[in-house]
């Protein structure tokens, strides 16, 4: 997320800020697109990833007078044991330019806009659905503001699919759709979500928010046991698997044989939905939709009831 009050504080502060963000990676990589970090004359705040990249990205920055975009190959080009691409913007801030911001979205690139950046930024103010952090089209696009929600959709099946269908029409959420190769997403993904190929998705755990709420219906049970076991030990807001009662059953003992407490392990939902609705992909979606809808409306009452 671009952080509009951070920038602003940061250029009142030094002066001249250069924000460097990732845009977009390739192969093994130490962060993920939307990574960012400040550099002003005498210190920095935020990181890239760290190591020898993250130096020499903020080197070059303390002398740069415009916004410019750089490529960088981890290993033959900085020694970093990663291996993987990494495309960074450096943006040059002073206060009148941070303050000049929009409080929603922000995009930018060379002109004209493109018509799906025009769709995507008209979804953003009139609809509320917040995009990822994403490079579209030559335009950099990030949310200023955070989402209410995240949510994390692990796997592209067709309970994936109709989960994306709902949810990416409610206001509020900022979905991240995840599988382990690209001929699994459909050829139509909605702008509005960010679609990540993880050939390993439980080592992409690590990078979603510890607020953030998954829903994990990959297509092998091993992918689902150990995106239960990283969710543990991340951290989450909330986790839904789906499933049989018996798999639960089963996922139960080996997460324990894993460390886990039966507290802990009690945190996650399965199965997912509303069975009296039945099986069919766009019904336990929807029965998905209706208990966030619940729970939510019973946390603002809560909220309501101790002020």
């Amino acid at each position: 997320m671009f952080d509009r009050a951070g920038r602003i504080e940061a250029c009142r502060a030094h002066g001249k800020v250069v924000r460097a963000v990732v845009v977009q990676v390739q192969g093994s990589t130490p962060r993920a697109p939307g990574a960012a970090m400040l550099v002003w004359d005498n210190g920095q705040s935020g990181t890239i990833g760290g190591g020898t990249l993250e130096f020499e990205v903020s080197r070059r920055a303390r002398s740069l007078s415009r916004d410019t975009f750089s490529r960088h190959t981890l290993g033959p080009d900085l020694g970093q044991c990663c291996g993987g691409v990494v495309e960074v913007l450096s943006e040059v801030y002073d206060l009148d330019r941070a303050q000049a911001l929009p409080q929603d979205v922000i995009a930018r690139g060379p002109d004209p806009m493109p018509l799906s950046i025009k769709r995507l930024m008209k979804a953003a103010r009139n609809q509320g659905q917040l995009p990822p952090t994403q490079l579209r089209d030559g335009w950099l696009i990030e949310p200023t503001r955070p989402a209410d929600r995240e949510l994390w959709i692990w796997g592209a099946g067709h309970v994936g699919r109709a989960l994306v269908d709902v949810f990416r029409h409610l206001p509020g959420y900022a979905l991240t759709w995840v599988d382990t190769a690209a001929n699994r997403f459909p050829a139509d993904i909605p702008e509005t979500v960010r679609n990540v190929v993880a050939a390993d998705p439980a080592r992409l755990m690590a990078h979603a928010p510890t607020h953030a709420n998954h829903l994990i219906l990959t297509y092998s049970h091993e992918i689902d046991l150990a995106l239960c076991h990283a969710a543990l030990a991340h951290g989450f807001g909330s986790c839904g698997l789906i499933g049989s009662r018996t798999k639960w059953a089963r996922f139960r003992k080996r997460l324990m044989t894993l460390g886990h407490t039966e507290t802990q392990i009690s945190r996650i939902t399965c199965p997912i939905g509303d069975p009296s609705l039945g099986k069919e992909p766009h019904m336990i979606a929807l029965g998905v939709a209706h208990q966030f809808a619940r729970l939510r409306l019973e946390r603002q009452a809560a909220r309501e009831a101790r002020a």
